[in-house]
């Protein structure tokens, strides 16, 4: 899509895992120069292994095999001055500052009341973070923007279990949903576009493990019907994620702002 532009697009532990990865990969290789952030660490609430070290640099690499060039950083969305530091980084390598994508996350897990505090200071506190840290350079340069914001099916229906963790992670997700909006009228007059990309299962970590799927059985719902998609696929893959991360974030997207783009085989229609 020819970007050629430079993106920062926190990693830390998304929800979305591998296709948080593939984003950065699918934007190098649309030519874009990346600063990617991943806490590169565990959380105690999260059952399920978070990305590493060896994570962090393995995009590295695979950043610069697809011809894109990418400072990584290790820091935390729930941490606004880490996400300054990498920023900066990024600004003395690269000169400027087009494109966020905002995907950190991590999973509804049933964690009482440690699972709610974790999933919205991650899902939620972390984007605005990550969003106000970059949004100065952004106007400050004067030449527009796009802002990705990873919401989820679960932030345009309501779904999930009665424990604090799934109750947390659908505040989290429609919250964004309020931020996308509110700050899609707000960039507006600088050119700044704001929309939001919500997945449906992606088959990543965060899925397949043994914890999302104990989490199913025992969910306060009718799991076949509620979380079946409407067309005959069961997961998505991340390269149908970055897909459209690269659209919104592309020029043949310059007019589409304040949206919600459901990328879930049809999960959200079928509510």
């Amino acid at each position: 899509m020819g970007l050629e532009r430079l993106g920062i697009g926190p990693l830390l532990n998304e929800d979305e895992g591998l296709a948080g990865f593939v984003e950065r990969v699918q934007l190098a290789a649309d030519g874009a120069n990346i600063i990617a952030v991943d806490i590169c660490e565990q959380i105690a609430s999260v059952p399920y292994p978070l990305s590493t070290a060896d994570d962090l640099a393995a995009t590295v690499e695979l950043v610069e095999d697809a011809g894109g060039g990418i400072v990584a950083r290790q820091g935390d969305v729930r941490d606004r001055a880490s996400l300054s530091v990498a920023l900066q980084a990024g600004l003395d390598e690269f000169g400027r500052l087009d494109i966020v994508v905002a995907n950190a996350g991590i999973a509804m897990m049933q964690a009482g009341d440690d699972g709610w505090r974790d999933v919205i200071d991650v899902n939620l506190t972390g984007v605005f973070h990550t969003v106000q840290v970059a949004i100065p350079t952004l106007i400050e340069q004067g030449t527009g923007g796009s802002i990705v914001l990873i919401s989820s099916a679960a932030g345009l229906v309501g779904i999930g279990s009665s424990d604090p963790g799934s109750l947390g992670y659908a505040a989290a997700k429609h919250g964004v949903v309020g931020l996308m909006r509110a700050y899609a009228n707000h960039l507006a007059p600088q050119n700044i576009r704001v929309n939001s990309v919500h997945p449906c299962g992606v088959d990543t970590p965060m899925i397949n493990n043994e914890f999302f799927q104990q989490w199913l059985t025992t969910a306060d719902m009718d799991a076949p019907h509620n979380l079946g998609n409407a067309l005959p696929v069961e997961l998505v893959q991340p390269t149908d994620i970055a897909n459209a991360v690269a659209w919104l974030a592309s020029e043949e997207a310059r007019y589409v702002t304040g949206v919600t783009l459901p990328v879930d085989a049809g999960f959200v229609n079928k509510r």
